[in-house]
């Protein structure tokens, strides 16, 4: 359950972990609906688009994950465009996926307002 993801904290990451392999990224995909792995680059991400009715809704948006991202200090990459806000986590040190990128993607479900569609 996203629930479940969105209230753990992010571990530090310095490296030497390895990145989550296919079956562990398939046991915890499920529980962020609307979010899809893509490699980009040769390294996997969890992506999601969020829609909104115009760019100010986007801005706003895009304002409050990068507050988590700080204050988790684990940070997406981000494209904000008119009507949408693309977001994209994965873990730089590993080149790969993290439970934390998880922790965050449901961390960033949570600040999605619906009604803003």
């Amino acid at each position: 359950m996203t629930g479940s993801l969105a209230g753990l904290r992010c571990v530090p990451c310095r490296g030497g972990v390895p990145p989550l392999g296919s079956q562990e990224i398939s046991g915890l995909l499920p529980e962020l609906p609307g979010w899809e792995v893509n490699e980009i680059m040769g390294i996997p991400r969890l992506v999601r688009v969020y829609k909104f009715k115009n760019f100010s809704q986007a801005l706003e948006f895009t304002q409050k994950v990068g507050e988590i991202a700080e204050a988790e200090d684990h940070h997406p990459a981000l494209l904000t465009e008119w009507g949408k806000v693309t977001v994209s986590w994965w873990t730089h040190k590993i080149k790969g996926l993290h439970q934390n990128d998880f922790i965050m993607a449901a961390k960033t479900d949570r600040l999605y307002p619906l009604k803003m569609e």
